[in-house]
């Protein structure tokens, strides 16, 4: 099975960058984009007839949202964590037989970090909701987590700390996701690559000197661990200040 998860900062411009190109060349069972910003009506979006597509839209015109492709027919479908709801368009789960897949799009903190209290609350449960999830079934959580964990994980990871992004308090809430029986698909097997990164600042010659942070996630239930066949970073692909990051596991 093949899971792409893919931040496109405007589904509306991206579809005029290759979007179309690229989905159609992946071919993946699930494909999830994050910061859609747009709404119910404002594209129209013909992916072929295989695929059964699911939107969240927030309430906010031009922010943020959520949107899942995926060929098989979920059993279920849930907007938002402790209700079907979630003003911002932020999450989608779909339960299938064998697992939950969860999309996501964790709220920036801002520059200033004048959302860092209210993103650490949101850390804390989505936390909790991924390992009500994971008592039933396993789960595989995937977007813009908007967190570079490790030192690795970003280019300059001196003059970042502490910046949004990078601050000990968001890495902190990361490491204990993991440590609630999760893991980083990506770095659990390429634990020391370097240079992998998923978004790049706008700024010029940035993405062309590789100056980027890996903040796009597939993050799995642990005991998925042996049916992981590969995940990678498809950084040629262009569109967006992020790129596509692929999830490929043996899932029925």
């Amino acid at each position: 099975m093949k899971l792409v998860s893919w931040n496109v900062n405007g589904l509306r411009a991206c579809v005029n960058k290759g979007f179309k190109e690229y989905f159609q060349e992946v071919n993946a069972d699930i494909f999830c984009v994050q910061e859609t910003k747009l709404q119910a009506g404002q594209i129209d979006l013909d992916l072929g007839g295989e695929y059964r597509s699911y939107w969240n839209y927030a309430v906010k015109k031009g922010y943020s949202g959520t949107a899942v492709f995926t060929k098989a027919e979920p059993l279920s479908v849930r907007y938002g964590m402790e209700t079907d709801e979630e003003p911002e368009g932020r999450i989608i789960t779909l339960e299938f037989e064998s697992f939950y897949f969860v999309t996501v799009y964790t709220p920036n903190a801002k520059r200033d970090l004048a959302r860092l209290a209210e993103r650490l609350v949101w850390e804390d449960r989505f936390r909790g909701y991924l390992q009500q999830l994971d008592a039933i079934k396993p789960v595989i959580a995937c977007g813009d987590l908007n967190v570079a964990h490790q030192e690795i994980d970003i280019k300059n990871a001196k003059s970042n700390r502490g910046n949004s992004g990078f601050t000990d308090e968001e890495r902190e809430k990361m490491t204990r996701l993991l440590e609630a029986g999760f893991l980083d698909t990506f770095r659990h097997l390429y634990p020391d690559r370097k240079d992998a990164y998923t978004w790049w600042s706008n700024m010029p010659k940035i993405r062309e000197r590789n100056v980027g942070w890996r903040i796009d996630y597939f993050i799995a239930s642990a005991r998925l661990a042996p049916q992981i066949v590969d995940a990678r970073i498809d950084a040629h692909v262009l569109g967006s200040d992020h790129c596509p990051v692929v999830l490929e596991i043996d899932l029925p």
